[in-house]
């Protein structure tokens, strides 16, 4: 805002331009969480847990407005982030984790007096959880889907970017992604979408990694935000292979995966909701 002040003299937004930042009340379900204390990084440990849940308040609200609970800090220093404060959030899609019923987004008539759009009410469909391996239909936000033919995935490894277009060639969806390394390179071809599982259960099986630990065994990792592969898991024909989620939103882009495609959870959600089996992936 500092800058857009010292270039047009003013800290007023001209008509046609949507507020950077708007009003959000934390409410009483936000804080409530159920949160977990502290997400192991060893997998026997991770197996063990209930869930694998946002681990405070300030970790849901980040994620659930795109930024990282420091920017959110940055953004409210006074603020307590308990219920009934009322905070300043960047002014995004909100993002709403499947799981257990999630808490509104900040209201119509706030988005609306900041300039964007009235908040979609259609939730994530929380009830699909599963295996990361299992396959199943896509699940929509309500709007019509294309058809599976109709939409390209393009993953490229060199510009860190996964793209979309529709049968026209008009980009429909772009954003950042980590994909593979030295030790686990993307696989590079042409594949199709299986299907989708939101809020996944993750089938640990430390022979698929390199760098596991020798005493481990399979196990299961439950769901959530902080799973392995986040809350969304899109299972591709090359097997064991698969788009999904992340519990570390801030790495995308920056870090290295063990062959597949990460995104932040709130893209992986949005990609999720439009494609459908038989999907074309492009990995190049």
């Amino acid at each position: 805002m500092s800058a857009y002040k010292a270039a047009t003299g003013s800290t007023e937004l001209k008509d046609g331009y949507t507020n950077p930042v708007v009003p959000y009340t934390v409410s009483p379900e936000d804080a409530a969480g159920p949160f977990i204390e502290t997400i192991p990084s060893d997998m026997m440990d991770k197996s063990k847990l209930p869930s694998l849940a946002y681990t405070s308040v300030l970790e849901l609200l980040g994620e659930r407005f795109h930024a990282s609970p420091k920017l959110l800090q940055k953004l409210n220093p006074d603020a307590r982030f308990a219920a009934g404060d009322v905070i300043r959030v960047p002014n995004v899609e909100p993002f709403l984790a499947p799981g257990p019923k999630p808490t509104a987004a900040p209201t119509d008539a706030a988005r609306a007096t900041a300039g964007a759009p009235a908040a979609a009410t259609a939730t994530p469909d929380a009830t699909r959880g599963g295996a990361a391996t299992t396959r199943t239909g896509s699940e929509g936000s309500g709007a019509v889907k294309p058809a599976a033919g109709d939409l390209t995935i393009t993953v490229t490894d060199r510009t860190k970017t996964l793209e979309v277009k529709d049968a026209s060639g008009a980009v429909v969806f772009h954003a950042p992604v980590t994909v593979g390394s030295k030790n686990d390179p993307l696989p590079v071809g042409e594949w199709k979408v299986n299907g989708v599982s939101r809020n996944p259960k993750f089938n640990y099986n430390p022979k698929l990694f390199w760098d596991a630990d020798p005493t481990h065994a399979k196990a299961s990792i439950p769901g959530g935000p902080n799973n392995p592969v986040g809350v969304t898991w899109i299972d591709l024909s090359k097997e064991h292979y698969g788009i999904h989620g992340t519990p570390e939103p801030g790495r995308i882009g920056y870090s290295e995966s063990h062959g597949c495609i990460r995104l932040t959870n709130w893209d992986a959600m949005r990609l999720a909701a439009m494609v459908s089996p038989g999907t074309k992936v492009v990995l190049r």
